[in-house]
């Protein structure tokens, strides 16, 4: 008997709209019917790229097409909670790219939105759902490593930095290293210790007031964590819980890793379990399952979850005193 088909939407056709639709079809329950930018050339190159029906150069014309099961909202930072609140409103379901908006308030009224309309909604967190990390974090947890006392993880690219309107440097897109890629180490020692009793931070800045490069040291009651985000630099990408009796590796790139180093008596197993296409497979799959269980959230990565990593952001970014116009 074939299965029914979750029809879904995308809004905004960047790098990132292109990486997930391609695992989209990876997805046998999965179908691109709708797919949404401000430019209709560009919307329309994209459906045909991926054998999709619909192109659209107003957002508001998918949030409205009824055919549209659930929407992957992949557009700059700063449009996140206004365009998620509207798809909820509209019985959408969504899946938003991480950050899941600029600070706690505006997610706290995108997770209301869910509550009050009955609607899924999830940050894309895509790296909590990937085989590598959830087997690691499961040994973790299991206590085979012992105690956790120290978490180091980074994540830095020499990032595009030249340009008006540039979103890695521009604040009314929310831009800067602290959102697009300091929250994945903040989200690794989130997910292993939970939240730090104290954030230090620094960064350094961009002329236009974005942060370039921003470390971080994350106090816990008996463990401590250095992490660091840079548009600025190169880094090895690879995190590291260490713990009493052993250490982890989430080998590079570790936040989509295919991969991961058990050291126990200083002695390496490393374990492959490759992804299925890039790995946004796991989030897409999970999506479907808590939509067929009729779940406005994921109990792998909860509204409370994202509500308490954004809330972490925030203390960094009251840390750095980055304030963004909006």
């Amino acid at each position: 008997m074939k299965k029914e088909k979750i029809k879904w939407g995308i809004i905004g056709l960047g790098t990132i709209a292109h990486q997930f639709a391609k695992d989209l079809m990876l997805v046998e329950e999965a179908e691109l019917v709708a797919v949404a930018s401000r430019n209709l050339e560009k919307a329309q190159e994209f459906a045909e790229m991926y054998d999709c029906n619909n192109a659209y150069d107003s957002y508001d014309a998918i949030i409205n097409d009824a055919n549209v099961d659930i929407l992957y909202i992949a557009t700059p930072h700063h449009s996140h909670a206004a365009l998620t609140i509207k798809s909820l409103q509209n019985k959408k379901h969504v899946l938003c790219e991480k950050p899941i908006a600029l600070n706690f308030n505006d997610a706290l009224q995108m997770i209301q939105a869910s509550k009050e309309n009955s609607t899924f909604f999830m940050e894309a967190f895509w790296t909590r759902f990937n085989p590598s990390f959830r087997e690691a974090f499961s040994k973790i947890k299991n206590g085979e490593i012992g105690e956790v006392k120290y978490i180091n993880a980074d994540f830095a690219f020499c990032a595009n930095l030249e340009g008006i309107g540039n979103r890695n440097t521009d604040l009314k897109l929310g831009g800067g290293a602290l959102l697009d890629i300091g929250v994945y180490p903040l989200f690794l020692c989130y997910i292993v210790l939970g939240i730090p009793n104290e954030i230090l931070a620094k960064s350094n800045f961009h002329k236009t007031g974005a942060d370039m490069q921003t470390s971080m040291i994350l106090q816990y009651e008996n463990a401590q964590a250095i992490l660091h985000s840079s548009f600025v630099s190169t880094s090895n990408i690879k995190a590291t819980i260490n713990g009493t009796k052993g250490r982890i590796n989430l080998n590079t790139l570790w936040h989509q890793t295919q991969s991961y180093t058990l050291t126990i008596d200083e002695q390496d197993e490393e374990v492959l379990l490759p992804t299925k296409g890039k790995g946004f497979t796991y989030e897409i799959e999970e999506c479907h399952h808590c939509i067929k269980e009729n779940r406005i959230e994921s109990e792998l990565w909860s509204h409370q979850n994202s509500l308490e990593l954004i809330k972490m952001v925030d203390e960094v970014r009251n840390q750095i005193g980055l304030i963004y116009p909006s």
